[in-house]
């Protein structure tokens, strides 16, 4: 066969991209491929068993649609893009996560899903609640809170609570942040599908989980209303409120579905119990519409009691709403039925994958809480090692100090010795020298007592001196009292004398004899001048012994001030000699007995003080 041949053999294929909530995958697929075939190569390639919750939505003039497995891919109405894009998604959600969700892919899964439609705010939730499932999503990415490893701010660049919580509050990321950082904290040990499993089971207590809502309306007047279908029942909600139904239709009390195609499209809800009123509602729009067959009219019967489901042709059904009915009330039939043994297979399966996991867990946490020992231990030891080389070096250099202390000791010892054999000789030369002193103490005393006797004459002399020039004094006075008295006398003797010769020499001219003859004559006059010149004599002797005494006064006086002054300074030099023998004598002592030289007391103060008095005396004399 040539290879033409077989080129021409080769099917025909088409691309498409498949993107699931954590990856996107390619695939190349026969053009004769159904719906089964691409979504079980998925959920092969994912490794997905769980496959009856989940299913491929793609969109179509801004719809949603999903795949229907029956048909082929192709014949659908996807998209014309090469590749073709689909969405594998969740399309049916449990009543209860932790008992039906079994592998831990299809946790993950439904984990992502959730958490995506809570920040894009389909699934409504409060501020509290999405604080703490924020905390949980941090625990299952980022593992146990570490704050050497988690500093303010890790939290930046993570998507984890809806942008209505976020402008509902005055608060800044930061203090976003520090809340869900406390609950994260909380979490410490929580492994990641466990934190997931946490958050699913969080989420499912919230109104609008796994709900799919349809816009209806209740008469033919467009009453308008909402249509909610879940895995507990159909429910009808006002426009303006998904939170709260106004009627549910529990999937146990509902008897049967009805449907038909005439001008509009109406649904019947006929309740299990008779007595009930029945409910029929009413949808016009194209996207449930669209794919109905217009030559048909089709009844969908849901029986509850006999648990039968009529499967009319999926060509001609209101897509969007009857295959959810049917779906969830497929699992809401099979929650309530005996798993079956490809279930039981994979609960045991993941029974012992999580046992096994746990054992690892626990055997990780042992080997964590070791290391951890070890590393605090590990640290412990080299901080007591830094502690031991610390005190080792302290050790170290106080055992260097204490050499240079000994050896700084043994030099002041050295030299402590040379000082007391120093000390010793100068004790022994101040011995002698006090001795020396002792005797020239004895002689000062003696030389001390001879100048006292010496003071006491020249005190003796001073007085008598005193005492003679006070007498001389009177005496002088006296002598100067009969000097002035005798110029006195004398000056009066000469008035008296010439007042006489002028009144009687003109009449001895007149009245006298001749001449005398000139013996007589100058006997007369020699006499009178004899007198004259006796006086005159007379008070020149005694003006002359009057000086004469002075000047022996003065003398003497003179003699006696050059022996006070030599008396004064024999005594300052006796003082100044004994005060240097006892300033020597006290020197020689404190170093003897090693103690700080000291000016000495005097002890001969009252001595001093009397000389001192003495010299007063003499110096006022």
């Amino acid at each position: 066969m040539s290879i033409l041949g077989l080129k021409k053999k080769q099917p025909k294929t088409f691309k498409v991209k498949v993107i699931t909530m954590d990856a996107e995958m390619e695939f190349s697929c026969e053009v004769k491929w159904k719906g089964k075939d691409l979504f079980d190569l998925v959920c092969r390639t994912v490794g997905l068993r769980e496959t009856w919750f989940f299913g491929l939505r793609y969109t179509v003039k801004d719809t949603y649609a999903w795949l229907k497995p029956e048909k082929r891919v192709l014949d659908q109405e996807v998209p014309k893009d090469s590749p073709i894009t689909f969405h594998f998604l969740a399309k049916f959600f449990p009543e209860k996560v932790e008992e039906e969700l079994v592998q831990e892919i299809t946790q993950h899964l439904f984990f992502l899903q959730v958490k995506k439609q809570i920040l894009d705010e389909e699934i409504f939730c409060s501020p509290e609640a999405s604080v703490l499932l924020a905390s949980y999503a941090v625990q299952a990415k980022y593992g146990d809170y570490d704050p050497n490893f988690h500093k303010p701010g890790f939290l930046a660049q993570d998507e984890l609570l809806p942008k209505r919580v976020l402008m509902q509050y005055q608060m800044t990321p930061d203090m976003w942040e520090e809340k869900i950082t406390a609950w994260y904290a909380e979490h410490r040990g929580i492994a990641r599908d466990e934190a997931e499993m946490d958050y699913l089971k969080i989420a499912q207590d919230l109104e609008m989980y796994g709900v799919s809502y349809f816009s209806i309306t209740q008469n033919k007047r467009d009453t308008d209303l909402q249509l909610g279908v879940d895995a507990q029942g159909l429910h009808i909600y006002s426009p303006n409120s998904k939170l709260n139904p106004n009627k549910s239709f529990p999937w146990s009390g509902i008897r049967n579905i009805s449907y038909s195609e005439k001008e509009v499209t109406t649904f019947t809800i006929k309740p299990l119990d008779k007595k009930k009123d029945v409910f029929k509602f009413y949808s016009s729009q194209l996207r449930v519409n669209k794919l109905v067959c217009r030559n048909c009219q089709i009844q969908a019967l849901i029986c509850v009691s006999s648990h039968y489901l009529p499967r009319p042709s999926l060509n001609c059904l209101p897509i969007q709403i009857l295959q959810l009915c049917i779906g969830n009330h497929d699992l809401f039939m099979r929650r309530r039925k005996v798993d079956s043994i490809e279930v039981q297979q994979m609960k045991a399966q993941a029974k012992e994958e999580k046992a096994r996991k746990k054992v690892e867990r626990q055997i990780l946490a042992r080997e964590k809480q070791m290391r951890e020992e070890a590393e605090r231990a590990k640290e412990e030891m080299e901080r007591r090692l830094f502690q031991l080389q610390d005190e080792a070096r302290l050790a170290n250099e106080a055992l260097i100090r204490s050499e240079e202390t000994a050896d700084l000791l043994a030099e002041k010892a050295q030299i402590a010795e040379e000082e007391a054999k120093l000390l010793a000789h100068k004790a022994a030369e101040a011995e002698q020298e006090r001795q020396r002193l002792e005797v020239t103490a004895l002689k000062t005393k003696e030389e001390k007592r001879l100048m006292e006797q010496k003071m006491r004459e020249a005190e003796q002399l001073a007085v008598k001196l005193v005492e003679q020039s006070e007498r001389r004094s009177k005496e002088a006075d006296h002598l100067k009292q009969d000097l002035t008295e005798a110029k006195d006398a004398e000056r009066r003797a000469k008035q008296k004398l010439l007042e006489i010769t002028k009144t009687t020499y003109p009449i001895i001219a007149a009245y006298s004899p001749p001449p005398p003859p000139p013996e007589g004559g100058d006997l007369a006059v020699e006499s009178g001048s004899m007198q004259i010149d006796f006086k005159d004599s007379d008070m020149k002797r005694l003006s002359m012994e009057i000086e004469r005494e002075r000047l022996e006064y003065m003398e003497k006086s003179k003699h006696l001030q050059d022996q006070l002054k030599e008396l004064k300074s024999e005594i300052e030099s006796l003082k100044l000699e004994e005060q240097q023998q006892q300033a020597a004598v006290y020197s020689l002592r404190n170093d003897a007995r090693g103690y700080p030289m000291e000016p000495p007391y005097m002890s001969h103060s009252n001595r001093n003080s009397a000389y001192m008095a003495q010299m007063a005396f003499f110096e006022e004399v």
